[in-house]
């Protein structure tokens, strides 16, 4: 009942955050799922309805998911020409990394050197979804883009692997270089293998009845959603990484839609439709749970802080030679090699959730006094690695310039082309009612009818005045054809004529595609 009560609340914090962000254009979604989240920490009520964070939980139920998703918008082809990137930022770049770091932590800092790998060890992996938020309205190169996104998805084994080692020397007082190497190669490659493999099973099984008479959509959705839990939970009992095989098994259903995707159309729409609502919920999801985490580790361990100062001074150092790390691995093996690049790259390494929980899934393997030494590091780590490129972003990038002015020229396009096809309709022989009816469905394309006209139109259904008979539902029908096709039309010269993007045309066109599904097509249509 907690889970279920903690679950909602997080999920109305999401829902309203997400509202919030559109009236505040200047700051990125993140940050405001991040200050609710911080708010719901400190209002009393919220705050105890919401459980302590449990790893496991966030694992399997909002991370797997995510990285599935996220897979599964990666085309598998530019994963297979990225290889030698990937092995350079996941593997190689995190172990060098974590090595030269933990020494000089140790060095720098009187912290025995197994705590220090633990440290470097949870800050290894990145977050794209942190990096798209600290980018956001500027422009940025896209293989740079690709570098980073690839090397998010698939550094989380490398840096659980270091924890792991970690945590045995910590334990142990020993460090076994072979074993580590072994445990790794066996994580990572039994990851994409088991992944892969239950990935391409599910799929045979999946497109077997899609190209059969006796396909389920509803069997068939559910399967799909139970996918990357089934496969997570299977990898981790088999004992290799369950984040690289969802991670896999994501890549491999990418190969899939693209070849059949026209076999079930509802079938494929519904499913797009899915990954983007569930990916969207998921991540502002990650930050409102990373805002009350914050929030509660500083409220929680305040006089511990307040104590030595010790904590800051590891996170800032962790994080500055993390950056340096990263800056001199791109000078000489990442794209151009030039030194703007080089930053972009190293600043490009944000941390976020995934940083927290693997901080709190080692709570119950070391000392209280350590754990919590290395909770309040890592807090300053994710912060820094989100606060400083959001600044100096905000100084060195060009402004992206046509993502602001994406919505206003949507907004022009569409109600010239609704203009269009009002003067269609009014050119038809309707009848009053029905051309009422009609034009007051176009409007709606572009949010011109108000409230109050909303309700009278829903009180005039409701009372069965504006109720049409049969031949004037048809006339209806009809008339919003030729509207869709003269917008359609209007949409085709314009891109014919290259006036406008092509981007923005074919997304106001399909549009009206779905629109015109809705009259059309009886099983979308409510009545």
């Amino acid at each position: 009942m907690g889970l279920m009560i903690s679950s909602f609340i997080i999920l109305v914090a999401v829902a309203l955050s997400n509202i919030v962000a559109r009236y505040v254009p200047g700051i990125s979604s993140t940050y405001i799922n991040l200050a609710v989240g911080i708010l719901v920490g400190l209002v009393p009520l919220t705050n105890h309805l919401v459980l302590a964070f449990n790893n496991d939980i966030f694992m399997i139920f909002v991370l797997a998911p995510l990285l599935f998703f996220e897979g599964q918008a990666t085309p598998l082809l530019i994963v297979r020409k990225k290889v030698k990137n990937i092995v350079g930022t996941a593997v190689l770049l995190a172990v060098a990394s974590a090595a030269l770091v933990a020494l000089a932590i140790n060095q720098l800092v009187s912290l025995l050197i197994p705590v220090d790998l633990i440290i470097v060890a949870i800050s290894t992996p990145t977050d794209a979804t942190a990096f798209d938020s600290v980018i956001e309205g500027r422009k940025i190169s896209r293989p740079l883009q690709k570098t980073l996104k690839m090397e998010s998805l698939f550094n989380d084994a490398t840096g659980i692997i270091l924890l792991q080692a970690g945590i045995l020397w910590l334990s142990t007082g020993h460090l076994s270089f072979w074993t580590n190497a072994r445990e790794f190669l066996l994580a990572a490659v039994g990851g994409l293998v088991i992944g892969a493999g239950l990935a391409i099973l599910l799929v045979a099984f999946r497109q077997y009845f899609v190209r059969s008479s006796n396909n389920v959509i509803s069997s068939q959705t559910l399967l799909y959603i139970l996918t990357p839990f089934c496969i997570y939970f299977v990898a981790e009992e088999l004992g290799v990484s369950g984040i690289i095989a969802v991670v896999a098994a994501g890549l491999v259903h990418n190969s899939e839609a693209n070849r059949s995707r026209f076999s079930s159309p509802r079938q494929m729409h519904l499913g797009i439709q899915i990954n983007n609502f569930a990916g969207e919920v998921l991540n502002s999801f990650v930050f409102v749970v990373l805002g009350i985490s914050l929030e509660r580790i500083f409220f929680a361990r305040y006089s511990a802080m307040m104590t030595s100062l010790q904590w800051l001074a590891v996170g800032v150092l962790v994080y500055l030679l993390l950056l340096l790390c990263r800056y001199v691995y791109a000078r000489f093996f990442v794209t151009d090699k030039q030194r703007r690049t080089a930053s972009l790259f190293a600043l490009g390494g944000v941390h976020g959730t995934v940083t927290l929980a693997m901080t709190f899934s080692i709570g119950s393997q070391i000392a209280s006094a350590t754990f919590n030494f290395i909770l309040i590091v890592e807090t300053v780590v994710i912060i820094l690695s989100m606060l400083v490129p959001t600044i100096v972003f905000k100084i060195i990038l060009p402004r992206d310039l046509d993502a602001e002015n994406r919505l206003a020229e949507l907004a022009r396009l569409r109600h010239e082309m609704v203009k269009v096809g009002i003067q269609r309709v009014k050119q038809m022989k309707l009848s009053p009612a029905v051309q009422a009816s009609v034009i007051y469905d176009l409007r709606d394309q572009v949010q011109k009818n108000s409230l109050p006209a909303f309700f009278r139109q829903w009180q005039a259904v409701t009372a069965n005045k504006t109720v049409l008979t049969g031949l004037q539902s048809v006339a209806q029908r009809r008339a919003l054809m030729h509207a869709f096709n003269a917008e359609r039309q209007y949409l085709y010269e314009l891109a014919k004529q290259h006036v406008v993007s092509s981007d923005y045309v074919y997304e106001i066109y399909s549009e009206i595609l779905l629109s015109e599904s809705l009259v059309l097509d009886p099983r979308n249509q409510l009545i």
